[in-house]
């Protein structure tokens, strides 16, 4: 644990009890912070006093005896409204921040020797956080790896090594101090606009992460990532861009310095010259071009650490991939079971649908803004349709007269019927759970969604092997 040192013998509030806010809380009570931690589920507030954490209630008494109030990135900062403690807070002027703020400011004041990469970006921001912890941890590095991905930051070992974070726009937003070694900023797509008011709030403060970086790994293969580029490049910043392309002569036009990939073949490029560093032919846990371009951004990023392209791109063979990521969970005679869950909305799913063919697509839950609309180039890839939660109606109208759609309702009875229909087809195919959707209207989670298909499969081949 990182013990936050800077809140030593001070007040401070923390609002939010679930995983991060807990171990935030502990990192604070270590240094000898006078915490009070609250959260509007009195269960969990409950956990906290149970586990020995001091708590009380955040909504009553005088807010300007604290040095800061340390939220939890779940919590509405600025959209639709403040939630009832930032206002608090900032009626009292108590400073507000998040717990990869206070783990960065702990970082540079006391750790010199522990250097932060943090990966952000609209998708692809855990496989690359994953695979460059992979990739540093093949090379000998100690790496450890968290923030968005699951291990709270301050829950990392306060160790000379390197800290490989992978940091949500909510997370930026609450750490208005925060400066990585390395950054990288993959792409951009309108997501999240319900807690940030607007696309181009959301991209500024993805765009905050890689100003702030020592060197800035930027993807190029979105307009808006590219013009962060262009801006950050005419400031002065060391910029490396990466991206896909067709030709490796294109892709050194393109990137000047960085990475590409073209094709499956990997190339680092150096004051615009390309040369062959690697593949990802042949590896399951990156396929497809969106995880090609997630590779480049984490060859970029290991070399920006002090590697070579080489070393970094020999890592890439035993990478075994995440879960709820184009995982592969299970085959039946033709027929390939993938769980995307972890696709929450169209973009994301529009890599999974380019990946594969006589795709049985399970989509559904939660909308997003714009819905499926844009994946309708890929509709020609998809067999047959099963929707399910709240966007099933509206999905269904989208795939009208160009995919027929089953309205199913609940993921069981879609992934049934959809592992029905690919197993009477001759050529097979692949039911593929790729949401494009949030997952609240049934499920806790993403992570939820996909252990649910996961079990649900695992359960339909045991089945299938008893008769």
């Amino acid at each position: 644990m990182i013990e936050v040192s800077r809140f030593s013998d001070k007040k401070a509030a923390v609002f939010g009890l679930a995983g991060s806010g807990l171990v935030t809380a502990r990192a604070l009570v270590a240094a000898g912070a006078e915490i009070v931690g609250y959260d509007d589920k009195a269960e969990s507030v409950a956990a906290a006093a149970a586990a020995g954490l001091p708590t009380g209630d955040l909504r009553e008494g005088d807010f300007a005896r604290f040095a800061v109030l340390v939220l939890s990135p779940g919590v509405p900062l600025t959209h639709p409204v403040p939630h009832w403690s930032v206002k608090r807070a900032q009626e009292a002027g108590v400073p507000i921040v998040g717990d990869v703020g206070l783990f960065d400011e702990e970082r540079r004041a006391r750790l010199p020797g522990l250097r932060l990469a943090a990966i952000t970006g609209t998708n692809g921001k855990s496989t690359t956080t994953a695979l460059l912890g992979h990739i540093l941890a093949t090379l000998g590095e100690a790496a450890q790896v968290g923030g968005n991905i699951g291990r709270p930051v301050l829950d990392l070992e306060p160790v000379p090594g390197v800290a490989v974070v992978e940091c949500s726009s909510y997370q930026i937003d609450l750490a208005p101090t925060l400066a990585p070694d390395v950054g990288a900023l993959l792409n951009l797509s309108p997501d999240h606009i319900d807690r940030h008011g607007t696309f181009a709030n959301y991209a500024a403060i993805k765009e905050r992460l890689v100003a702030a970086s020592g060197i800035a790994v930027i993807g190029i293969d979105d307009a808006d990532s590219r013009a962060v580029a262009d801006r950050l490049e005419a400031a002065g910043k060391i910029v490396r861009r990466i991206g896909t392309f067709e030709t490796a002569d294109e892709a050194a036009r393109a990137i000047g310095n960085g990475v590409a990939a073209v094709g499956e073949t990997l190339f680092e490029i150096v004051d615009g010259t390309a040369r062959d560093v690697g593949t990802v032919h042949g590896i399951g846990s990156l396929r497809g071009r969106h995880n090609a371009q997630n590779a480049a951004a984490a060859l970029a990023m290991a070399v920006a650490l002090g590697h070579t392209a080489e070393a970094a791109a020999g890592a890439l063979a035993t990478f075994p991939g995440l879960p709820h990521r184009m995982e592969e969970v299970g085959r039946e005679g033709k027929v390939l079971f993938v769980n995307d869950s972890k696709a929450t909305n169209a973009q994301s799913s529009r890599q999974a649908l380019q990946s594969f063919s006589h795709i049985y697509w399970i989509a559904g839950g939660v909308p997003k803004a714009g819905g499926i609309t844009d994946l309708a180039d890929l509709f020609p890839r998809v067999d047959r349709a099963y929707l399910i939660g709240q966007a099933a109606a509206d999905f269904g109208a989208t795939l009208a007269g160009t995919v027929e759609a089953a309205q199913c309702g609940t993921l069981e009875a879609a992934l049934d019927a959809a592992a029905a229909d690919a197993g009477a087809s001759a050529e097979g195919g692949v039911v593929l759970l790729s949401p494009a959707c949030a997952s609240f209207d049934q499920f806790r989670s993403f992570e939820h969604r996909g252990d649910r298909f996961r079990d649900l499969v695992a359960q339909r081949l045991k089945r299938g092997g008893d008769t």
